[in-house]
């Protein structure tokens, strides 16, 4: 398997090796790595001011094999998108990263699909085993939370975000059982892939990701989130909000539609609690 260098990673690390020509060319690079791509050898030579040869050279300073894979490279840096190259402004500030949280929730608020929810519901509340799987972050600690609140629920539950352990559970279920699988992206190969032996197997999968996304497409039921990210790069996802959203909504519902069941193991749970720690009546339940 080859692993992509990025390449403006690797020049910036080197600036200081450098000649004087290459760090001119470096600097040119740098200012503007979307433009010189697109520039013909010559043209590049000509307004960085320096020769074709030192550009040749350069590439060569800095691992690539000539100035067309030079140009490849920095095109792949490039795909990931200019705001991870370039200095945004924080627009934000500590109030605007609590603002940009309740908008992605208002927004998926307003995006649940209540028909969809209510199946869940259904099928979670009789199956033999819930298997919630998420990895990469976001996804793992919702996957996490997902067992957390279902247990208390009386319902068997368990979470798993290590990719091959995913897999083998996928392949052990039946099809009494119910695959919750989680992904702020959609495209993480092995949740897809997991969902996609878990049904084949007979096992229904409820997604919580985007629609119109691999994992999606490996649903019987979907629980949509609108992800939506802004250009300033250095504040956590705010989409992991609304999955851990939708992960309270359908614990809530869950709870409700076995309220009775429900009521006798959450108090049971918090009287083991508060004889255990004390404190106020109203602390978290066991949070």
């Amino acid at each position: 398997m080859s692993i992509e260098i990025d390449i403006i990673s690797r020049i910036t690390e080197r600036f200081i090796e450098l000649s004087g020509t290459e760090k001119r060319i470096a600097q040119f690079i740098l200012d503007d790595v979307a433009a010189v791509t697109a520039l013909p050898i010559a043209e590049f030579a000509r307004q960085a001011g320096v020769s074709q040869a030192s550009i040749t050279r350069f590439a060569k300073a800095v691992g690539c094999k000539d100035v067309r894979d030079l140009k490849v490279k920095l095109a792949q840096s490039l795909a990931v998108g200019q705001r991870f190259i370039h200095e945004e402004p924080d627009l934000e500030g500590i109030q605007g990263i609590y603002e940009t949280i309740i908008n992605v929730l208002n927004i998926n608020r307003r995006a649940i699909d209540e028909s969809a929810l209510a199946k869940a519901v259904d099928w979670l509340s009789g199956a033999r085993q819930i298997l919630a799987i998420g990895m990469g972050g976001g996804s793992t600690i919702c996957a996490a939370e997902v067992q957390h609140r279902l247990f208390r629920l009386g319902l068997p539950v368990i979470a798993q975000s290590d990719g091959l352990l995913v897999r083998m559970m996928a392949a052990a279920v039946s099809k009494n059982d119910v695959v919750i699988a989680l992904s702020l992206g959609g495209y993480t190969q092995e949740v897809v892939e997991s969902a996609a032996i878990a049904r084949q197997y007979g096992a229904k999968v409820v997604a919580i990701a985007p629609p119109d996304t691999p994992l999606a497409q490996q649903a019987d039921v979907l629980l949509g989130l609108v992800v939506r990210e802004n250009d300033y790069i250095y504040k956590p996802s705010t989409s992991r909000y609304a999955m851990l959203a939708m992960v309270d909504v359908l614990a809530t519902e869950l709870a409700m539609a076995n309220k009775r069941q429900s009521r006798d193991r959450l108090r049971r749970i918090k009287l083991a609690l508060d004889s255990h720690r004390g404190g106020a009546n109203r602390q978290p339940l066991g949070d």
